[in-house]
């Protein structure tokens, strides 16, 4: 029963004296510079945005590569033109990303 009571003095007389330290810890910033959910959602988009439009140049290699393959298949040369035009949506939707963002937050009246 001794040790119990020692104990949790020993514990609120350490807590209490907390306080009392003079020493004051900088947490660094881990964002690199973002201060606000606006500049973290912007910088987010940019990052997915980027992402998304070298996605999109690599798929038109790939589509290249299946239309030169196709042999004159209309259905092959079809799947082709079909990834192309995607190809070319994902590069726009991924340019217009930042843009997106700022339409939809002034859309919903967010500052």
């Amino acid at each position: 029963m001794k040790k119990a009571i020692t104990s949790v003095v020993l514990i609120i007389s350490l807590f209490a004296s907390a306080g009392l330290t003079s020493a004051q810890v900088q947490i660094p910033n881990p964002l690199g510079g973002v201060n606000s959910f606006r500049d973290l959602l912007l910088k987010i988009a940019g990052g997915v945005g980027a992402l998304i439009a070298s996605l999109g140049t690599i798929m038109i290699i790939v589509a290249g590569i299946l239309y030169l393959t196709s042999a004159g298949s209309p259905e092959r040369m079809g799947k082709a033109k079909t990834a192309l035009i995607y190809a070319i949506a994902g590069i726009a939707i991924g340019l217009a990303a930042t843009a997106i963002v700022e339409v939809i937050k002034s859309v919903i009246g967010a500052g």
